[in-house]
């Protein structure tokens, strides 16, 4: 043990931890448990779980973000859509990652369009995500909308959102062609307007949402 007990020597981490061992040297170590800073996350039921009556506009929404780069760029993509005829009634988009703006600034056009429609009570459904899941977020909910997320790590919970991601990011990429040349923002907002107003949907018998929701109306 006189090479252990030089102390100009240097050893390897795996030398030096044999000698501690055979000298019977035994650390302790306190852990801590880690918490990260910020308002307790809001765990809601799936309410879509259970076989829902949706008979007009703005009564049961479902949304979701999604990610895109154009010319390097990375954009996050907030939609609120309404279940019942599958139109896009809030987005907000950002080049921000992680902004928690895009989020709220979809919820607040959402509540404002729903005065249009006092009658009905809102189910607003989504994922676990951080800012659904926020304190801060779900406060901002009135009183008459129900909250509902999907289970842990189960996106069919919200397949018709996941389904609308996927189409809207095939047909801006390879349809429609997005490349940057105009302001991102403005070809997303033109986009929104071709999904509601123009692309015909086989599920609402070939008509756009738009022309579903007028139907109706009338």
């Amino acid at each position: 043990m006189a090479e252990c007990q030089d102390s100009s020597a240097a050893f390897s981490d795996p030398h030096a931890h044999k000698c501690c061992r055979i000298a019977g040297v035994k650390s302790k170590a306190k852990y801590y448990k880690y918490k990260k800073p910020g308002d307790p996350g809001r765990i809601f039921p799936n309410l879509l779980s259970a076989e829902l009556s949706i008979d007009g506009p703005l009564q049961c929404i479902v949304s979701d973000m999604t990610a895109f780069c154009v010319k390097g760029i990375y954009y996050e993509l907030t939609l609120y859509m309404d279940l019942w005829n599958n139109e896009i009634v809030s987005h907000a988009l950002s080049a921000k990652r992680g902004d928690r703006m895009t989020y709220i600034s979809g919820l607040e056009n959402l509540l404002e369009l729903k005065k249009t429609h006092p009658e009905y009570k809102i189910i607003l459904h989504s994922d676990q995500g951080s800012v659904y899941a926020s304190k801060a977020y779900n406060e901002l909910l009135p009183m008459y909308v129900n909250r509902s997320m999907s289970r842990a790590g189960t996106p069919t919970d919200n397949a018709a959102m996941e389904s609308i991601n996927g189409w809207i990011k095939a047909e801006l990429f390879m349809d429609l062609h997005v490349t940057g040349e105009k302001p991102v923002e403005q070809e997303i907002d033109d986009y929104i307007v071709f999904f509601n107003e123009e692309r015909p949907a086989y599920s609402l018998n070939y008509l756009t949402p738009k022309q579903y929701r007028e139907a109706h109306v009338a």
